[in-house]
């Protein structure tokens, strides 16, 4: 499984603006179709969606994160979701952070 990207930063955001959503796509890379057996995370204010179909030698797939920023305190986050394959027995990481704030100042 190889990933366009393992990480993001939001930067700051409003904790009432609404969840926020990444999507992180992958490949496979290798020469046996691709499982995602499990996917863990860090805290109950994300949520994570992908397919649960094996992807295929030289196909995509795409794991979706969304996080809700009002079930947390404001504050800098970092949150990270770990990926297990049919191909390692390592876990593979994906974080997102950013900085949650009550309200964004308007530039004038």
């Amino acid at each position: 499984i190889v990933f366009e990207r393992t990480s993001y930063d939001f930067g700051d955001v409003p904790r009432k603006g609404g969840d926020l959503i990444k999507e992180f796509r992958f490949s496979n890379k290798g020469d046996a179709p691709l499982v995602i057996k499990k996917i863990t995370k860090s805290c109950s204010c994300t949520t994570v969606n992908y397919s649960r179909k094996p992807v295929m030698p030289g196909q995509t797939g795409v794991i979706t994160i969304k996080y809700e920023p009002h079930k947390v305190e404001e504050g800098v986050f970092n949150r990270v979701i770990q990926i297990y394959t049919n191909a390692s027995k390592k876990a593979r990481i994906l974080a997102i952070q950013g900085n949650s704030i009550e309200k964004i100042k308007r530039k004038k």
